[in-house]
């Protein structure tokens, strides 16, 4: 997989240390209501597209990229659906990284999507009611997008909450 120069840069001076990364997903809805997933190289599994944010980059700037980049589409993100922070993920190569996890809906503006990269098996449409084995959380941020009405979800307190978009 890919790793940006920055981190490549960062990780030469951390080490192995657990660094706090942003990073973007796509809950990507066709026209027909099909689902667009990836299912990645690095662990097989099925989930939604999207990658980390270089510095000083928009969120939906850089999912816009992520998104062209591995699915060969480009996309036009709706809402931020919901704000989260992934678990202590650790790689084989022992880093360690958490991320603050901005998960958007989008739709599609152009393009076929197919394999763009090399971080992706397999890019294909799902029915909502017919999507492969994904893991609980990515599940639950694929229904928080398809179920948002314009409010992004988020956790307070340790419950989840909700904050009007455009509130204040």
């Amino acid at each position: 997989m890919a790793i940006p120069q920055f981190l490549v840069d960062l990780r030469a001076v951390v080490g192995t240390r657990l660094l706090w990364l942003n990073g973007v997903a796509a809950v990507i809805v066709g026209d027909d209501g099909r689902i667009l997933l990836g299912q990645r190289v690095d662990d097989g599994r099925w989930s939604l597209i999207g990658g980390i944010l270089d510095p000083g980059e928009q969120p939906a700037e850089g999912l816009v990229r992520e998104v062209e980049e591995e699915a060969g589409i480009v996309v036009h993100p709706e809402v931020l659906a919901s704000v989260t922070v992934s678990p202590v993920v650790s790689y084989p190569n022992g880093d360690t990284s958490q991320y603050l996890e901005l998960t958007f809906r989008c739709r599609v503006v152009s393009g076929e999507a197919r394999v763009n990269d090399d971080e992706s098996l397999d890019i294909r449409w799902f029915e909502p009611d017919a999507l492969p084995e994904l893991e609980p959380r990515i599940l639950h941020r694929l229904t928080q997008a398809l179920e948002c009405k314009g409010e992004t979800a988020f956790v307070l307190d340790g419950q989840p909450a909700e904050l009007a978009v455009g509130a204040g």
